[in-house]
């Protein structure tokens, strides 16, 4: 969360043009086939950075405001880095070998899941280790005690669709298993990370019985979800300036997208 300020903003324009619900409500509406109230916005937030619960915390219970956010379950009570946020300090570093920040994500985030793995240990090589302390277990507590559900982003958010069989069920299981512990109640919810839909994880996700799952596509979804395990999403930033953040609240936003992409 880059602006506290204007993500405060963000929730006061919300209350006034649309109408917050829970992941609860979601669920239910999904349950019970009945469409969600005209305007219904959910928030959420994924990979579980400390700013969720240090500032957004604070400002979604001053006005009683439901979210979800979505964490990497090994990472909640270490210092060990999201791996991009690694990537980027290894590489500002001087261990790019000529490729920006820009150009590692873009390649890490197409080749094989062994790949990338190889490449980020060949980046770590010599160089200092890259620290970024992380939600404590506590925290975790506190964001559900204070209406923020924690649910689950995966073990080590890899590109599941980049995953050989075994690491996409280690992924998705190992973080259920550990997020059960955590929660003391198993996940329910799942957000695909990077976006990435993958059928095999779809699997493992309706076996465990999760009830909902999360895109990251930047689509207007339906006031039912078509499909509980593939739901779109909006994606805004705490920076989003308040003209575009109106336009993407209003649902046209996708729609301009798209045909900016298709001239």
């Amino acid at each position: 969360m880059d602006d506290p300020p204007g993500f405060a903003r963000q929730l006061d324009r919300l209350l006034r043009i649309a109408r917050p619900v829970s992941l609860d409500e979601v669920e239910e509406a999904i349950a019970s086939r009945r469409p969600l109230p005209g305007r219904a916005v959910l928030i959420t937030f994924d990979d579980g950075e400390r700013s969720v619960h240090d500032h957004g915390l604070p400002l979604l219970r001053e006005r009683g405001i439901p979210a979800v956010a979505f964490v990497i379950a090994s990472l909640i009570g270490t210092d060990r880095p999201f791996w991009w946020y690694e990537v980027e300090r290894l590489v500002s570093g001087g261990g790019g070998g000529g490729r920006s920040v820009a150009e590692w994500l873009r390649h890490l985030k197409s080749v094989p899941q062994e790949s990338r793995v190889a490449a980020l240990e060949r980046l770590r090589s010599g160089q200092p280790r890259v620290r970024q302390p992380q939600l404590t277990v506590d925290e975790v507590r506190a964001l559900e005690a204070g209406g923020v559900r924690v649910e689950s982003h995966a073990r080590t958010h890899p590109l599941l669709d980049k995953c050989a069989d075994a690491d996409v069920r280690d992924e998705v299981v190992g973080a259920h298993e550990l997020l059960s512990g955590i929660l003391d109640r198993a996940p329910r919810s799942f957000a695909y990370p990077n976006g990435n839909w993958d059928a095999r994880a779809e699997r493992q996700l309706d076996q465990l019985g999760y009830t909902t799952a999360f895109l990251f596509d930047h689509r207007l979804g339906p006031r039912l979800p078509e499909h509980p395990l593939r739901v779109s999403r909006l994606r805004v930033a705490t920076t989003t300036s308040p003209d575009r953040f109106e336009t993407i609240l209003s649902g046209l936003h996708p729609a301009v997208h798209g045909l900016r992409g298709r001239g």
